[in-house]
């Protein structure tokens, strides 16, 4: 049970930083995050999560993460079955949560509005 609980957690958490921050960086341009700076959320977030439920679960945080894991023979599909449904769920969780916690004035229904990358303009 632990290992599912760090598994939501860690995959709760990395995509709330790192997608959150693009997100909010396109709420607010003036917020001066750039490229790398978006990078260095993923790989910090990475590295500490890491650290910390690394030990527990393995950290795996990404369902294909789980997949290939289990492709290649180093774990049994009957061991993170759980995981991967664990992860399915932190990304459903971050999810109502970014939508809960984004200003009212960011329109979720203009697609184009939402996380732009610059192309096509």
């Amino acid at each position: 049970m632990k290992k599912l609980i760090a598994e939501l957690f860690g995959t709760f958490w990395l995509v709330f930083d790192g997608f959150g921050s693009a997100v909010f960086t396109t709420a607010f341009p003036e917020s001066g995050i750039g490229l790398t700076s978006f990078g260095l959320v993923f790989g910090l977030t990475i590295l500490t999560m890491a650290y910390v439920i690394g030990p527990i679960s393995g950290a795996h945080f990404n369902p294909a993460v789980s997949i290939g894991l289990w492709v290649g023979g180093k774990v049994l599909a009957k061991d993170y079955m759980g995981c991967i449904l664990a992860q399915v769920i932190g990304v459903i969780a971050v999810t109502g949560a970014l939508y809960l916690i984004v200003p009212e004035t960011f329109d979720f229904a203009d697609i184009t509005s939402f996380s732009i990358n610059g192309y096509g303009a």
